[in-house]
């Protein structure tokens, strides 16, 4: 006996779905590169801008490349950028818990009480943070910034190094801010095993993927 199609309620037959073809992954280019940048203050994670202020442009022209991930206009610092889809992946994706290091400049003293919070992870306002290595640092020898980050006489400032393994908007100002430490500088110095090492504001260099 022929089987029968099955039938949509109009008494129509019904047409099998072709499955959709699954997209193939990009090739990764023929020569991948990975570029650090030590991003300077006040300069956008862009390329373009159509308001007339400072990108990547001013500083790198390297075709085909672009960034793995973002550093606030107002911090500085080591920024990564490449031309392979899949390696960029890899240091932007937060499941693969790349750490990153800041240098942070707050503002006040930093109680143990306040450390062990930015150890355990703060409360933000889009949920808890994941536990992060805290440290005091001695005021670290940096380049002067363009503008000086202004103080207040009465109030001390103090330098701690934070590793965080996820990538949330401002995470590092807001955690500080959350336990009563505001961030005045915030400096990135490493990527997973990628450092900004003896780069000045603006300098670029190529380095081994």
């Amino acid at each position: 006996m022929k089987p029968t199609r099955p039938r949509a309620p109009t008494g129509k037959p019904v047409r099998p779905q072709s499955a959709k073809p699954r997209r193939q992954p990009a090739a990764p280019p023929a020569n991948p590169r990975l570029i650090a940048l030590n991003k300077p203050f006040d300069v956008l994670t862009q390329f373009t801008d159509d308001q007339g202020r400072a990108t990547l442009k001013d500083f790198i022209d390297l075709p085909g490349i672009y960034p793995a991930g973002r550093l606030d206009r107002d911090s500085e610092g080591l920024l990564l950028l490449t031309n392979d889809g899949r390696l960029q992946a890899r240091i932007t994706d937060p499941k693969h818990k790349l750490a990153k290091t800041y240098w942070v400049q707050v503002e006040g003293t930093p109680t143990a009480e306040q450390l062990a919070q930015l150890r355990a992870g703060p409360l933000l306002n889009d949920g808890p943070c994941r536990p992060a290595e805290v440290e005091q640092l001695q005021e670290p020898t940096l380049w002067p910034r363009h503008p000086p980050v202004r103080f207040r006489a009465s109030i001390p400032t103090h330098w701690l190094s934070i590793t965080i393994r996820e990538g949330r908007n401002r995470q590092v100002r807001r955690m500080t801010a959350a336990v009563g430490l505001p961030t005045l500088r915030l400096v990135r110095v490493s990527i997973g095993d990628w450092t900004l090492a003896e780069l000045q504001p603006g300098e670029w260099r190529e380095v081994e993927i």
